[in-house]
């Protein structure tokens, strides 16, 4: 497995991460416990150090369970990385979502910031966080006094890096400027890739490490997607106008050289794609859910595959005659 630096911190993290946002439950239509535990366990024992998950995930249940797994580990050989900035416990003039009969908000507050962190600790099973990051930002706080606040977790010894989610070129400069940052964490995929106009030439330009989410695209990259697929209660795919037959048909017609090229190397489509997701110029490591051990194993493929240039070329080809979700 390889691993790649966080940025500018010194902790070294596998290029796969597990990605617990699904074992949460939450927006997935439910999850295990105990598959969860095993998935995780899947994950450490292919070579897989590096964990991201977050409070708001099940409601504090995805850090329950990430908890539990790791209880018997050495901990100093993972990384385990969270986020803040998501409550579902008090009201603040941020209403980010509403579900499962809960309103979430958001809020970046010092006091707040500090609170979560304790929980999470707590959930979690542990005395620090090698990641703590910001889930969404916060327009009520600065992003400046954000980190001015992250930065005394970390001198006090309970966060190891930082980061920043779903964040602006502008906030990321802002948050650099005021100390050390070492990551962004983003949605990108074969089929997101917005990011490459802004936030990941500044990664590189400024040395952060670029965590990709979804990127397999909620599932629509994975050969077991079609158009006859039917989702569990709870499930966010279900009605989301990106899985609608129309998409799903377009995806598999791009897709087919990519399948092709997979079935050649005898590697699945996942694996494929996952690969060369963390060739493209900036991303450092992928964040790829796992609902069982099996595909937790299978997802570890993916940080020792390696693709030459005329792969690399096939994938991008494919991937730039992809016009966009209907």
């Amino acid at each position: 497995m390889q691993q790649r630096q966080l940025g500018k911190s010194g902790i070294n993290a596998s290029v796969v991460a597990f990605g617990a946002w699904a074992i949460g439950g939450w927006k997935w239509g439910g999850a295990d416990a105990s598959e969860s535990v095993a998935a995780i366990h899947s994950a450490i024992g292919s070579g897989i150090n590096f964990i991201d998950t977050a409070a708001v995930y099940g409601f504090g249940f995805s850090e329950e369970i990430v908890g539990k797994a790791i209880a018997n580990q050495q901990r100093d050989k993972l990384i385990i990385a969270t986020k803040c900035g998501l409550r579902w416990d008090i009201e603040t003039p941020v209403l980010h979502a509403e579900s499962e009969g809960k309103r979430i908000f958001r809020t970046l507050d010092a006091a707040s910031i500090q609170l979560e962190l304790e929980l999470s600790l707590k959930r979690l099973n542990t005395d620090y966080i090698d990641l703590y990051q910001t889930h969404w930002p916060d327009p009520e706080t600065a992003p400046d006094a954000v980190m001015r606040v992250l930065l005394e977790l970390k001198t006090a010894g309970k966060i190891r890096s930082i980061g920043f989610c779903n964040a602006s070129t502008s906030d990321l400069r802002t948050a650099s400027e005021t100390g050390q940052l070492d990551v962004d964490q983003e949605r990108y995929s074969l089929l997101d890739r917005e990011k490459e106009a802004d936030n990941l030439p500044l990664c590189q330009e400024d040395s952060l490490a670029f965590l990709a989410y979804s990127p397999m695209a909620q599932g629509l990259l994975t050969e077991k997607l079609s158009a006859s697929r039917e989702y569990g209660k709870g499930d966010l795919r279900i009605d989301n106008p990106r899985f609608s037959k129309q998409n799903l048909n377009a995806i598999e017609s791009m897709l087919r050289p990519v399948k092709t090229l997979a079935m050649d190397r005898g590697v699945k489509l996942e694996q494929l794609i996952l690969a060369w997701t963390l060739q493209q110029p900036g991303v450092s490591h992928v964040l790829v859910g796992a609902r069982n051990a099996e595909q937790a194993k299978s997802n570890a493929v993916a940080g020792v595959l390696t693709l030459n240039d005329e792969e690399l070329r096939i994938v991008s080809e494919a991937a730039n005659s992809w016009k966009g979700f209907s």
